[in-house]
């Protein structure tokens, strides 16, 4: 139920506004990047049973993770590839959501 509530989720130790690990505060960092504001972040730390539930569900091991349109998507460092690669932008417009980069390659390409 809570990696369908939005479009994009995170679950992650602590908040966007205050991670607690540095994996977390990469793909708080990353979404930004995207000017990704609205989004879903649950604190596995505040709730032992999320927590693990969220692994079991997944089948991934670590926290972060990052849910788009219900999917699971990754960790830290499969967000970091997609942003690398491009592919973020691609599955943010699936979502209807515009990557914040697309707007300052235009701004670059003017200059």
């Amino acid at each position: 139920r809570l990696v369908r509530a939005h479009p994009v989720v995170v679950f992650m130790k602590g908040s966007p506004a205050q991670p607690l690990c540095g994996f977390s505060n990469a793909v708080v960092q990353i979404l930004r990047l995207h000017g990704v504001e609205d989004y879903r972040a649950h604190d596995v730390l505040q709730d032992p049973d999320l927590r693990q539930g969220i692994k079991n569900y997944s089948n991934w091991p670590t926290i972060p993770q990052v849910y788009l349109n219900g999917e699971f998507v990754g960790g830290c460092d499969i967000l970091l590839q997609m942003h690398q690669n491009g592919d973020l932008v691609e599955e943010l417009k699936k979502l209807g959501i515009r990557s914040a980069l697309l707007d300052a390659k235009k701004d670059q390409d003017k200059k």
